[in-house]
């Protein structure tokens, strides 16, 4: 059974500018796109209902949001299938429920409501932290999120093997090169909260070619460049993301920790990179 991919709309412009990445990346992998709106507002209005007053307003514009956003994805490829639905709950809880049957959740980079000058919305960073499949969040400038590059970002840090084949076969999807990166730092320089520290460029190198070694030999068209580099990863992985359509990160899901679960450098990419960020999961 193939899964659909599922984009939580919100209502923010954010949300409904990534129901274009979300129409593109469908068509590339041949998927059915669902478009869900989840939210209270049944609890908040139950009383204009009680009162004989018709459906409440929250209902009337949920369904206007995501009519709206089912034109413009049939706008954008009239080939995607398109399916929508609207759920009264908490929009965390519905998506989370809804990445078990998913290829991936893509969601826009700020909320509806957010704070002004927010980098990344609750619901995004909740979803990414726990959901169980991949998360990508459409965020970054035109170019990154047009997909103008022709490069895909592999951090290299402790993917986990989910994370290095989801990379790969966005390449492949996309027929653009994929750039795996690890950054290392001398012994001196450790920092608790990068996972690749303490290590020797040659280290990092053997690190890296047995990553590849696998996910290379079951894609071979894949065109892949491999990089050392010496500095914190969350820093290097900002930097390089300005080059690239997507960045893709691994996440460890721990059993028995229901709380969010990423580490500090998913959490810096999802809010500074400069192009849409894929969180993956690899439970352990």
């Amino acid at each position: 059974m193939t899964f659909p991919l599922v984009m939580g709309l919100d209502g923010s412009d954010e949300s409904l500018a990534a129901v274009d990445w979300a129409v593109d990346e469908a068509a590339r992998h041949g998927l059915a796109l669902r478009l869900v709106h989840a939210s209270r507002w049944e609890r908040y209005e139950r009383a204009v209902l009680s009162a004989g007053r018709g459906r409440p307003s929250g209902r009337v514009l949920a369904e206007n949001l995501v009519a709206a956003a089912a034109e413009r994805a049939a706008l954008r490829d009239p080939d995607v299938k398109v399916t929508t639905d609207i759920v009264p709950d908490d929009a965390v809880d519905v998506l989370l429920r809804e990445s078990d049957n998913a290829f991936a959740l893509v969601t826009g980079s700020r909320g509806r409501g957010e704070l002004t000058g927010a980098l990344l919305g609750s619901v995004g960073l909740a979803v990414a932290a726990r959901a169980r499949c991949p998360v990508i969040v459409v965020r970054g400038d035109a170019a990154g999120t047009g997909g103008t590059h022709e490069r895909i970002l592999l951090g290299a840090g402790e993917p986990g093997a989910e994370a290095v084949r989801f990379a790969f076969r966005e390449a492949q999807a996309r027929g653009c090169t994929l750039d795996v990166v690890r950054a290392w730092r001398h012994p001196a320089h450790e920092d608790a909260g990068d996972p690749a520290t303490g290590e020797s460029e040659e280290r990092a190198s053997a690190v890296l070619d047995a990553l590849v070694r696998d996910a290379g030999a079951e894609r071979p068209g894949v065109r892949v460049r491999t990089a050392t580099v010496e500095g914190p990863a969350h820093t290097v992985l900002v930097h390089r993301s300005a080059a690239a359509d997507l960045v893709v990160v691994g996440a460890r899901r721990r059993h028995g920790h229901p709380g969010l679960q990423l580490g500090r450098v998913s959490h810096t990419l999802l809010h500074h990179a400069h192009c849409p960020v894929a969180v993956v999961p690899q439970t352990v």
